[in-house]
Parts: C-alpha cells; sequence; structure tokens
C-alpha cells in the first residue's frame, strides 16, 4: 500500500469530492473526520478510505492525521462557528503539518481572498493563506470561484420557475463544478512538483445569471426567469458584503488560460452541469 494522502473535510462537499478524484487514480486515502460512526464517515470507510477520528481545531489531532502522510487537502469554513473560528482552524492545520513535517499541502481558498475585498470569509482564508507562505511549507493554494450548486440555490425554486441571484440579468458570474477543482486538487495531490508554489484562482464558466436561467429553461422545458434579489434585503452582513463585490468587479479567474493548461480536466458549464443535477427532478 502506498503512503496514504489526506483530505481535510472529507464528509464535506470538497473534500468528498476530491475522495472522488483520488481514488478515480487510485490513491491510497485517510480521512480526519469527527465520527467515524456516522452515516457518512462509515460511506468513506466502506470504500476503502481510512478514518482517523479529530477536529480540524484540534492541532494535536490533525497532527496525528497527517503522520506518515505524503500531503494533504485542507479547508476551512466560517459557516459553522464564524470567521475567528475559521482562523483557528488554519492555524491549526498549518501548525500540524508543520509538526508532522508534512511534504506538501493543497489549501482551498476562494478566489479574491488576496484582493482586500472586505468580505469576511475572504479575508479570513486570505489571513490563513498568509500565515501558509510564511510557514515555509511546500504548498498550493487553488482559490475557487462561486460553485455551481450554490448559485443554483434552492432547487425547489428553480423548480417553480425562479434563479434568485442579486445581481444583473446580464453580469457574468464565474462559477465552477466542485468535481473540476476536486480534479486540479488531485494533480497538485499526486504531482506535487506540477503546482507547488502557486496560487491559482479556479473558474469554468462565467454565465450571466440570463443564460443560466435560459439553461435552466431548457432542461426543466418551463420558463426559469432571472429575479434579481435587491442587495439591501440580503441581512448577513458576509454574504451582503460578498455580493456587493460580485456585483461590481467580481472574481478575476482566468477559465481560458486553465483550459489550455489542464487539459485534462473537464471544465464543466453551467449548462452541462445544470443537465446532469436537474434531469432527476424533470
Amino acid at each position: 500500500m502506498s503512503d496514504p494522502i489526506l483530505v481535510l473535510g472529507a464528509t464535506g462537499g470538497q473534500g468528498g469530492a476530491v475522495v472522488r478524484a483520488l481514488r478515480g487514480r487510485g490513491a491510497t486515502i485517510r480521512a480526519l473526520v469527527r465520527d467515524p460512526a456516522a452515516p457518512r464517515a462509515r460511506a468513506l470507510a466502506e470504500n476503502g478510505v481510512e478514518l482517523v477520528a479529530g477536529d480540524l481545531s484540534d492541532r494535536a489531532s490533525v497532527r496525528a492525521a497527517m503522520d506518515g502522510a505524503v500531503a494533504a487537502f485542507a479547508v476551512t469554513t466560517p459557516f459553522e462557528a464564524g470567521t475567528d473560528a475559521e482562523v483557528a482552524q488554519g492555524r491549526a492545520i498549518v501548525g500540524a503539518a508543520l509538526d508532522a513535517r508534512l511534504p506538501h499541502m493543497v489549501f482551498s481558498s476562494v478566489a479574491g481572498a488576496d484582493a482586500g475585498t472586505g468580505v469576511p470569509h475572504f479575508e479570513s482564508k486570505g489571513l490563513i493563506e498568509t500565515e501558509l507562505r510564511a510557514s515555509g511549507l511546500q504548498h498550493t493554494v487553488l482559490a475557487p470561484t462561486y460553485f455551481f450548486d450554490n448559485a443554483l440555490g434552492s432547487r425547489h425554486e428553480a423548480l417553480a420557475g425562479v434563479l434568485r441571484l442579486p445581481i444583473t440579468s446580464d453580469h457574468p458570474l464565474q462559477q465552477l463544478d466542485r468535481a473540476d477543482l476536486a480534479d486540479l486538487a488531485a494533480i497538485g495531490l499526486t504531482d506535487p512538483g506540477r503546482l507547488a508554489g502557486r496560487r491559482i484562482e479556479v473558474a469554468g464558466d462565467a454565465p450571466t445569471p440570463a443564460e443560466m436561467a435560459e439553461a435552466l429553461t431548457r432542461v426543466l422545458g418551463q420558463e426559469v426567469r432571472h429575479d434579481r434579489q435587491d442587495i439591501a434585503t440580503i441581512g448577513d452582513p458576509d454574504m451582503h458584503a460578498m455580493w456587493t463585490f460580485l456585483a461590481e468587479e467580481g472574481y478575476q479567474a482566468d477559465p481560458v488560460a486553465l483550459r489550455a493548461e489542464f487539459p485534462e480536466i473537464a471544465w464543466t458549464r453551467f449548462a452541462d452541469w445544470a443537465g446532469n443535477a436537474l434531469t432527476p427532478f424533470t
């Protein structure tokens, strides 16, 4: 058995996609999970993933999970306990990697985290990026744009003919399929020299809400219209700041360059993703 690659957040959306991408490459996979008996954790184990119990904010348990690993995929979240907790997770992960002398880390941040946007969860990830660079660890930063499934929002709304996004109908929104991000992460994890030392902003498509609504109309066989939500009605300060940013300058990834450099990745278009995601509901 080859040395394992550790996936943090393996029961979540990004981490789960990375597990699938690594499995497709025949990698030996280890996952840090809070509760090995939880259904998602058990599903990982049933598919050959080694489970280690621990918590992202606990440096010692993360360090134990990294023992003997050749690389690790790391993702942090502010959406459970806030941005301060996210920064604490990042510090625990970086500290654990130093303790374990981890050979390589792929950290999933967010596009725009280094641009001074003022978006709270962009700034927290930007701080983690800064501390990761200062640590001296060999690493890659992947900075995804908006995920397709987040942009779609409620499937129930789409099925009811509404796509609610707080930007104008003609404003492109850079987006991404989680599977494509995972494929890029898998390249960095299994072939570190190819991406080491790089920060890559990641987008696979940039449709406007009008184009998204047209694609959903074709998939569902019924009209879907874009309903522009007033940003002023978004009460969460983090989400308000994010959508203000996205409605103005927005993400600055280069999908054309990504397609040229990584032709082995599908780089899914929104229309194709929507067809796969919503076909079971038609």
